[in-house]
């Protein structure tokens, strides 16, 4: 129970507005310092284990007052900044009503509910519409066991664990109807009678409001309990199960809530099964088939994500036609025509039918939208003359991601660019001229920060392995109380090397974390054995990597690739210093993007859509050192050499001919060349100050360049001027 002084703490632990506000998150880490670390920085889980008296002290404490007065004021004003009604006259000015569906949304390492960066860019998107502001609700999934916890054995095998989440510790609670009762909506599955009911949960994010359906209760038969249990979980009908309600289900948490909105943002074909009861929604007010469509398609936008096929969800027609046999009688439709919606190659492919049902669709980045174009050239509109055909086509765009700069960006970046820029630079992340400002951050200032982030991840990681090592200590079944460790601790031993124990904060550290997908190709950099230890072993120039991240639990090739670094790590020829830190996520994510020297990225060209994690390195002042697919095409700046006032990075072209052991090869021998002849030379040309003064022109130029061309804020104003509005705008938007 909180002091009365103190009461609206809860509120402010309840809406996730805190995990992107410096000032929030240092009042809660004022609280308890060690509390803070031991929940990675949850503040209702905090609040829930913080001794009654520290918080009696905290009500009397003059100086924590202030700062928590300043903090609910600061909270109310952000609040109150609703984004204007839109009336017709200021169609081109307010933002319209946008319902956006995700299948999942990183917001916050507690919730679980993400599993890589579709979700990073759904919780990216949600926070800054929030900022901006924008009229944006957004629609998905409460899984009750989230994604897995990642576990590394002893011989670097994945293991997945999947644990309930705590919804008595993290930002989330009931929604309810206006008259108080909580909301369920209810869906028929495979037969009209065959009732699938989900709850709704509320996450408050800043001014945006995410409605999250869960099917785990009472009211189901148990084969329809577990639909929402885990993201991505089960077999393709679990799939296409997950998929109906998603869709289906999102429409009519909208509907219950009495939401009309004037735009539907579908973010991939996860959510395709909006336009379909969109359509029985159509059809059931009175509209033709024609008229439906049209409704749909012109108030609809879609987003695909992915240039690889096996990405796009697509069902065999047998199992389409079990669940969906009572649906297509109700939009007015035969099983020919019905099909037909999304038939590509013989299957009833998501994709498809998304495209089939927007009127605009757009990729993530320039690459990625030539890649779309050739994979989906029946389904565009590209000369307008297809309008009120059959098949009218989609309008395609590119929209190239862009992150939540307050989300992503140290506190001491933050401070850094408060006192360079002025208070106010996160009105104008656009403003170009205005980031020019950070070329003339002295180096003695900039490089002091740098360390600081550097050491913070360095501290992570060992406290990582102390909470690893401890319980193996102490807790060991196999000891006899009193004894020394077993040899069941010392086979662990090798796990404490490979988890990082022995980095050296001074050596040069490469950071590589994403999630494991063959096409990623994260063990490129170990082509050459030879070539790699001999960089990492230099007793003048060394480097150290450090990777991260998770494999799909099906996914045995990205299994395979995290058993191979680990056995990497592990090798005493490679001295301790490649690392892979388990459990990758949004927690682990902030103190790699922050603390290592450079970025490393290779997939297999052009797979990349966009990615994204490159740009939260880069705001924080670690240069980029990739291959040049999605948004680093447009990004990277080279220069006639590494002194060059004009590089922002490292950027190497993809080879897209050959063999893949030809491509593996030619792309591995322009990582070691870059390596050798430009990047560890920078980084250890020191002055006799011991600053990497060119180094730092480098990584300064990261920030002035690409923070505003990849802020969020960009990247909603373009979905707002070229999606939304002409969605909102069209005469047939309903």
């Amino acid at each position: 129970m909180l002091p009365e002084r103190l009461s609206r703490l809860e509120e402010l632990s309840r809406n996730l507005w805190w995990s992107w506000s410096p000032e929030a998150r240092a009042l809660f880490r004022s609280i308890s310092v060690r509390l803070w670390r031991s929940t990675d920085h949850n503040p209702v889980r905090m609040l829930r284990v913080v001794t009654p008296d520290r918080l009696e002290r905290l009500a009397e404490d003059p100086t924590f007052l202030k700062k928590y007065d300043a903090l609910v004021r600061t909270f109310e004003k952000y609040l109150r900044a609703h984004p204007p009604k839109r009336e017709k006259s200021q169609a081109e000015a307010a933002s319209p009503s946008i319902a956006y569906f995700s299948a999942e949304y990183g917001l916050h390492g507690s919730l679980p509910i993400y599993s890589g960066g579709l979700g990073i860019l759904s919780g990216d998107q949600a926070k800054t519409s929030s900022d901006v502001p924008l009229d944006f609700t957004a629609v998905g999934f409460m899984y009750p066991k989230g994604y897995f916890d990642q576990e590394i054995s002893g011989a670097g095998d994945q293991i997945a664990h999947y644990d309930d989440l705590d919804i008595a510790n993290v930002a989330i609670e009931r929604a309810t109807l206006p008259n108080g009762e909580p909301l369920v909506v209810s869906l028929p599955m495979q037969r009209p009678d065959d009732l699938l009911h989900l709850q709704v949960w509320l996450v408050l994010c800043g001014r945006v409001k995410i409605y999250l359906m869960d099917s785990n209760i009472e009211l189901n038969e148990p084969a329809n309990r577990d639909i929402t249990t885990r993201l991505y979980g089960g077999d393709r009908e679990y799939r296409l199960r997950q998929e109906i309600a998603l869709g289906v289900g999102g429409i009519r948490v909208l509907r219950a809530l009495g939401l009309q909105p004037e735009v539907f943002h579908a973010n991939e074909g996860h959510v395709a099964f909006t336009f379909l009861e969109r359509l029985r929604e159509g059809i059931a007010s009175g509209l033709s088939i024609l008229e439906a469509k049209q409704t749909v398609r012109n108030s609809s936008v879609f987003t695909t994500h992915t240039p690889v096929p096996a990405g796009h969800d697509a069902f065999d027609p047998d199992l389409i036609a079990k669940y969906f046999w009572h649906y297509w009688p109700q939009i007015g439709m035969s099983k020919e025509e019905f099909f037909a919606l999304g038939e590509h190659d013989g299957l009833f492919n998501m994709t498809a039918l998304s495209l089939n049902l927007s009127a605009r669709t757009n990729a993530v980045s320039k690459k990625h939208g030539e890649v779309t174009a050739t994979m989906w050239p029946d389904y565009l509109n590209t000369d307008g003359k297809k309008t009120g055909t059959a098949n009218p086509g989609t309008i395609l765009s590119s929209i190239t991601n862009g992150i939540h700069i307050p989300t992503w960006l140290a506190p001491e970046m933050e401070d850094l660019f408060h006192h360079e820029l002025g208070h106010q630079w996160k009105e104008h992340l656009e403003d170009v001229h205005m980031w020019e400002q950070i070329r003339d951050v002295s180096d003695e200032t900039f490089w002091r920060i740098r360390q600081q982030l550097k050491t913070s991840l360095f501290s992570f990681i060992t406290d990582r392995v102390r909470r690893k090592w401890s319980p193996l200590l102490f807790n060991d079944e196999a000891s006899n109380p009193g004894e020394p460790a077993t040899d069941h601790l010392f086979e662990k031993q090798g796990s404490f090397v490979a988890s990082g124990l022995l980095l050296d904060p001074s050596i040069l550290t490469i950071g590589f974390a994403r999630r494991f997908a063959t096409y990623k190709r994260a063990t490129l950099i170990f082509h050459d054995l030879n070539r790699l230890k001999a960089l990492v072993t230099d007793p003048v120039r060394p480097i150290q990597i450090i990777f991260s991240g998770k494999a799909h639990p099906a996914d045995e090739g990205g299994k395979q690739l995290i058993r191979e670094i680990w056995n990497y790590a592990l090798d005493p020829a490679f001295g301790g210093r490649i690392a892979f830190i388990e459990n990758y996520g949004m927690h682990v994510a902030k103190y790699l993007v922050r603390g290592v020297d450079l970025w490393m990225n290779n997939p297999k060209a052009p797979l990349e859509a966009s990615g994204t994690s490159g740009m939260k390195a880069a705001i924080n002042g670690i240069p980029n050192f990739s291959i040049l697919d999605g948004w680093w095409m447009e990004g990277f700046i080279g220069g006639d050499a590494p002194a060059s006032a004009t590089r922002n990075g490292w950027g190497f072209p993809g080879i897209t001919s050959g063999s893949q052991e030809d491509q593996d090869r030619e792309d591995a021998t322009h990582m070691y060349d870059t390596l050798e002849r430009e990047i560890i030379p920078l980084f250890y040309d020191k002055g006799i100050d011991g600053i990497p003064h060119r180094w730092l022109q480098v990584a300064k130029e990261s920030i002035a360049t690409l923070l505003p061309r990849f802020c969020g804020q960009r990247m909603m104003r373009e979905y707002l001027e070229t999606m939304y509005r002409p969605a909102a705008n069209h005469p047939h938007a309903k």
